[in-house]
């Protein structure tokens, strides 16, 4: 069978394509953006990549595949209709390619992605050997996936357009909920309907407490939890977590106290903060970059809050222009309207990555650490190292 993926740099579209490539098929990909690492990667799996101008879909494709993302106006998905080829949704598919094994699936507003990679992580040192297929890349894995051979498979699954609703797991995990694509009541009906439809065994964690909140010993908890009801040892479970080896930009360092992460709405990057303060003495400063001005428009006022709240005035915001993906977005709410309500922290708009980078510079011994955060645009990653060389030329006080 032969797929193409609509937008395949993507993490969640690229584990698709890894995953699709690894049980045999042909697989073609494009996306606005060429030559990432994820694409790489499906490049040297086998993939053949274009450009998304419609020149990747060929009348043999069997199916094309998209996720909520993509427009209706995407040049691909176009050519896909003239040619009348099918095209499904990314849930749908991967619930298809995951239909052979026991579905264990991850869902929750924050943390699912690393619950994700620790299980599959604590299962596999149990000897379960599962397949997973995450949201985000894991040290050690094929980008997001582990191709495992056994019974289970581990998959995180998405509230962001509910399309987790399109999978029927064997057993669920909800890590939490809060307000973040839509109000928490309305998640938690999205939720409640998801776990509804597990046949084994389920984990709800929306009611639990961590205080002060430790969303880690939360995740490992989950994690080793979901293990033991699957039928690994618990001793063996827990100690199993002493070789994990972290999740790519969930506060991944990159050298000179410089940090990476995928942090993106108000408790994330409100949880991301006060891990850096616990870490570090001195000023912080955060570079982050709004993932799409409907998002920042529902999160504009939460996020202000949370900067205003949790940076001290000593710490610095800098916020770059919304990652725009095009299409027909309201663009009448930007990053500086964010700026304009944050107070406390030194805050200001920054157009360019090189303006990051001379602020970064000019005030190179100025901050016990930076992070650079934010979702779905893959140059964050780069910058984030560019910074962490630049402070180990400069030698920067940590």
């Amino acid at each position: 069978m032969k797929y193409h993926l609509i937008g395949a740099g993507g993490v969640g579209m690229s584990a698709l394509a890894t995953l699709v490539l690894k049980l045999g098929h042909v697989v073609t990909g494009s996306d606005r953006t060429l030559g990432t690492d994820n694409l790489k990667r499906l490049e040297r799996l086998g993939a053949r990549i274009f450009p998304d101008d419609g020149s990747g879909v060929a009348p043999d494709i069997d199916a094309v595949i998209v996720s909520t993302a993509i427009e209706d106006s995407n040049r691909d998905l176009v050519r896909a209709r003239e040619l009348g080829l099918k095209v499904v949704h990314r849930a749908a598919a991967l619930q298809h390619f995951l239909s052979g094994r026991r579905l264990v699936a991850v869902a929750g507003t924050c943390g699912k992605s690393s619950v994700t990679a620790l299980l599959g992580h604590v299962l596999s040192s149990c000897g379960l050997d599962p397949l997973c297929v995450n949201g985000a890349n894991v040290v050690g894995w094929e980008g997001a996936v582990r191709f495992g051979s056994g019974q289970y498979a581990v998959a995180e699954v998405d509230e962001s357009d509910k399309s987790l609703s399109a999978f029927s797991p064997y057993a669920a995990i909800v890590t939490n909920s809060s307000a973040d694509h839509f109000s928490k009541d309305e998640m938690d009906e999205v939720f409640d309907a998801f776990i509804a439809k597990a046949t084994g065994p389920v984990l709800d964690a929306r009611g639990e407490t961590y205080l002060p909140k430790d969303y880690m010993a939360q995740n490992e908890s989950l994690a080793v939890r979901m293990a033991v009801m699957l039928g690994c040892d618990e001793n063996a479970a827990r100690a199993s977590l002493a070789s994990f080896k972290g999740v790519e930009r969930r506060l991944q360092p990159c050298g000179a106290a410089v940090y990476d992460d995928y942090a993106h709405n108000p408790e994330k990057l409100r949880s991301m903060i006060a891990v850096l303060k616990k870490r570090h003495r001195g000023a912080i400063c955060v570079i982050w970059r709004p993932h799409g001005y409907g998002p920042l428009k529902k999160m504009l006022d939460g996020l202000a809050a949370m900067f205003s709240e949790a940076l001290s005035t000593d710490d610095a915001l800098l916020v770059l222009p919304v990652y725009d993906a095009g299409g027909t977005a309201d663009r009448t709410i930007g990053s500086e309207t964010l700026v304009e309500r944050v107070s406390g922290p030194e805050a200001a708009k920054v157009d360019s990555f090189d303006d990051v980078l001379s602020f970064c510079a000019e005030n190179a011994r100025r901050f016990a650490a930076v992070a650079v955060a934010g979702a779905r645009d893959p140059g964050l990653p780069a910058l984030a190292r560019r910074i962490a060389s630049a402070r180990l030329g400069e030698g920067a006080a940590r």
